[in-house]
């Protein structure tokens, strides 16, 4: 029976890597999501050796890189190739100046240009969907990525951002069964308003645990069993601040990740009890 691998988003802490490894070993997760970010342990313009300290440091905690959220260029693919990173996850946001429809046959060019890279260094792009000005849903995904072989353009669905668009898990799921390959986000939101009922409504998203989120987890964990999905479950560990900054940070996610990841594991038993029977 294969071990679902689940994963954190480290983009809550920016200390340097053994104190951020410590933490992430101590939660009992198996991997990280690595932010190859501006300001973060890795940088793109060090991605070659930062990936490869980075990968060795957190080997020595019993955890692996599972994927980054990076720029996806030739650069960072041959860095996550000789590391044995499988996935590099991006969004598409829209360019409202050129349009929709522009947006993406932009996309396509740069996914076309990349493809000798992704199969030559056995990396892949991932997808991710966000509400707003971005691929917001399952279909839009869909769109975007259908043309391409999934082992190099694969779909990173995340819930949380369909709940916002309204889009339903059962159909969110069907929708891009063939496209989930490598990595699921699973964290939670909701529409809030945040004026009187006085004036027009003025709605903001609000990132919270998995038991007050716009979409149920125990569902999102039945379509992925029903469509066989092996790939790894990250957690994003994206909370609100209730200070009005743009999320929680450092350990102030702890004690909302620990239950979170505890919801997620009891989810995961389950499912692995039922696949043993």
């Amino acid at each position: 029976m294969a071990k679902h691998l689940i994963s954190v988003f480290t983009k809550p802490w920016t200390e340097p890597l053994p104190a951020m490894a410590d933490k992430v070993a101590a939660l009992g997760l198996d991997g990280i999501e690595l932010p190859v970010r501006p300001g973060y342990q890795v940088t793109p313009e060090n991605a070659a050796a930062g990936l490869r300290d980075a990968s060795r440091v957190l080997n020595a905690n019993g955890l692996k890189i599972t994927s980054v959220a990076s720029t996806a260029d030739e650069a960072i693919i041959a860095a996550c190739g000789d590391n044995g990173i499988p996935i590099i996850r991006i969004m598409a946001p829209i360019d409202l100046s050129v349009g929709y429809v522009r947006s993406i046959d932009n996309y396509w060019r740069q996914f076309d240009a990349l493809l000798p890279a992704l199969e030559r260094h056995g990396v892949a792009i991932g997808v991710q969907n966000h509400y707003g000005r971005f691929v917001g849903s399952a279909l839009g995904l869909l769109h975007l990525i259908e043309k391409y072989d999934p082992r190099l353009i694969s779909a990173v669905l995340d819930m949380a951002h369909c709940a916002v668009d309204g889009e339903p898990t059962a159909m969110a799921v069907d929708i891009v069964k063939d496209r989930l390959r490598h990595q699921v986000n699973f964290k939670s939101a909701y529409r809030a308003r945040i004026n009187g009922p006085e004036d027009e409504a003025v709605y903001k998203v609000k990132w919270t645990t998995y038991r007050h989120g716009g979409y149920s987890w125990r569902e999102f964990v039945d379509c992925l069993k029903e469509v066989g999905f092996t790939g790894t479950l990250c957690l994003p560990a994206e909370y609100s601040d209730p200070e009005g900054k743009p999320q929680r940070m450092g350990d102030d996610v702890i004690p909302y990740l620990k239950e979170d990841l505890a919801h997620l594991r009891s989810l995961i038993a389950d499912w692995n009890r039922h696949r043993d029977v």
